[in-house]
């Protein structure tokens, strides 16, 4: 009688064990399954993803490069700017040095670096600071340099027998360029 009892109540178990995984499975809990179609899934998610970020960094890479090439031109172009004004300046002095900017005399073209400067040679009596000067102003083109760089000069005879030279030299002629940079020198005697 007990071992009938026992196995009654074994086979209740049993069944109720049967019933309760079943219903723990399909409710709340999916046992993980070898189907190979979840394994691909997860690999194409993988790939997608280590793509995106290789992706990523590559772009961020290249975009670092352009930013360097611009800036390493632009001290090259810089160079060009400065070298002009550097020219414009020198060819000012030798010229104020031979009189030419004199107050007393009249205007004639200029001759730098065998090359007759272009444009209009202006002279114009103004006023700063209480102070009255005369302001002869050339542009000299440079011819030869690669990037057609120019140079606009500023002579300034002030009363008090005091001269200020200015020079802004441009790696470029052309306004309208974005890139167009100056680069400025100054002297006083």
């Amino acid at each position: 009688m007990i071992k009938k009892v026992f196995s009654i109540q074994y086979s209740v178990f049993k069944k109720l064990r049967t019933a309760l995984v079943l219903r723990v499975q399909t409710a709340a809990y999916r046992l993980p399954s070898t189907n190979s179609r979840t394994k691909r899934g997860f690999t194409l998610l993988i790939a997608v993803l280590t793509a995106s970020v290789l992706l990523a960094v590559g772009f961020a890479i290249y975009n670092i490069v352009s930013k360097e090439l611009v800036f390493s031109s632009t001290g090259r172009e810089s160079q060009f700017a400065f070298y002009a004004a550097d020219s414009g300046i020198e060819c000012a002095l030798y010229w104020d040095k031979q009189g030419a900017f004199a107050t007393s005399s009249s205007l004639t073209s200029l001759q730098c670096a065998d090359r007759i400067t272009q444009g209009t040679l202006e002279r114009e009596s103004l006023s700063s600071g209480g102070e009255n000067y005369y302001q002869t102003t050339f542009l000299l083109w440079m011819e030869g340099v690669q990037s057609g760089s120019c140079a606009q000069v500023e002579v300034r005879k002030f009363a008090s027998n005091r001269t200020e030279v200015r020079s802004f030299g441009y790696n470029t002629c052309v306004t309208s360029n974005p890139r167009r940079l100056e680069r400025g020198i100054r002297a006083q005697y």
